[in-house]
């Protein structure tokens, strides 16, 4: 498939979404020329704030594939992706992200997430959500367990 394939494909699910009861986003996930894995913005559908488009397509390929690497592929999206899918890309290690509607454009239509790029670069004690540290020396058994054990999984 093409590259202007697989985004045709992305927009067709979102418009199909948006007739199922969800929003105007999907992301297909494409290896070697195939596309592997789809999905669709449900959020309100299924009363999921994480369910983003890019974050069940990469589930989906994930599940598929049987590995949370996937090294070797893209994601095709209907709209540049939010801080929370753009994450999820990194950490899936997408090779490369393609998108139709910039994130200008949603927020045209009521998907502004401005706040949360400006949040993250603000110092802890500034962000909006407070937070506080709780029982950190407790905490880190945990991690200095992760440390020795000899068949972890790294990612």
């Amino acid at each position: 498939m093409t590259n202007e394939e697989c985004m045709q494909r992305a927009i067709e699910l979102s418009e199909q979404n948006i007739k199922d009861g969800g929003g105007p986003f999907a992301a297909v996930i494409v290896k070697d020329g195939q596309i592997i894995a789809e999905g669709a913005n449900r959020v309100t559908a299924e009363n999921d704030p994480t369910a983003h488009a890019e974050v069940t397509a990469i589930r989906n390929a994930a599940k598929k594939l049987g590995t949370f690497h996937l090294d070797g592929c893209q994601i095709f999206t209907s709209c540049e992706p939010c801080p929370m899918c753009l994450g999820a890309s990194y950490w899936a290690h997408i090779s490369k992200i393609y998108y139709g509607n910039s994130r200008e454009d949603a927020r045209n239509i009521g998907f502004d997430d401005a706040f949360i790029y400006e949040e993250i670069p603000l110092p802890r004690e500034q962000r909006s959500i407070p937070m506080e540290n709780l029982l950190h020396e407790q905490a880190q058994k945990c991690f200095k367990l992760w440390l020795t054990k000899p068949d972890k999984a790294t990612y």
